[in-house]
């Protein structure tokens, strides 16, 4: 079988062909002509400059996923790094509706409307500024939240919306998530609730709005 050398990421791999067809079901199988078993040649794939193949996905782990196809035994090292961050968390998020999108929303700092640099406005001379995002955990959130924006004080304003999802983790598992994916971009952050009280004599507190406070220096 022959040899393919791999960029993933920007990780190097080498491994047989066959190896990445083992498993005729698996996504790799399917990119790499798994269904064709009989060609000898790998399909026309994107290659980088040195011509390797390419796949354009995180590769600090592919290396586990080689060495199952070459073994069919699960890697026992850094099972939970591999699970958790890989798949449990990945699989979350992805259930939550446009969650990359949001997150590139608050660190970006090419529009006038993003987290980032209404923070930075905030800020002033201050070491402290803090701005307001929305976690809808359920569709019943989404119609409170439309009621509660019009409780916010005089200036305040959500910038980002996040949720509803379908799946069990928390509020406080996404806010996690939140915070660790702002500060992976550069940030120092801290997620706190910011309750929002009704106004009327009948009062209601809304509690889906968070306080993200960026520390500057």
């Amino acid at each position: 079988s022959p040899v393919v050398q791999l960029n993933v990421g920007g990780h190097l791999f080498s491994t047989f062909l066959s190896t990445l067809r083992r498993h005729p079901d698996s996504r790799l199988a399917e990119m790499f002509g798994g269904q064709q078993q009989q060609q000898q040649q790998p399909p026309r794939l994107s290659t980088d400059p040195g011509g390797r193949y390419f796949i354009d996905r995180d590769g600090a782990h592919f290396g586990a996923v080689l060495d199952f196809l070459r073994s069919d035994r699960v890697p026992t090292e850094h099972v939970s790094e591999l699970f958790g961050e890989t798949v449990g968390r990945q699989q979350f998020l992805s259930r939550v509706p446009h969650y990359l999108e949001n997150i590139e929303r608050c660190v970006s700092v090419r529009s006038n409307q993003v987290l980032i640099r209404i923070a930075r406005a905030e800020a002033i001379a201050s070491r402290h500024s803090s701005i307001l995002i929305s976690v809808l955990r359920t569709e019943e959130d989404v119609g409170l939240h439309d009621n509660a924006l019009g409780s916010l004080e005089a200036g305040e304003e959500s910038a980002v919306t996040f949720g509803p999802w379908k799946a069990s983790p928390s509020v406080d598992d996404l806010l996690d998530c939140i915070r660790t994916d702002v500060e992976r971009r550069g940030y120092r952050v801290s997620i706190k609730l910011h309750p929002v009280a009704e106004r009327g004599f009948m009062s209601r507190s809304y509690y889906c709005f968070y306080k993200v406070t960026f520390t500057w220096w």
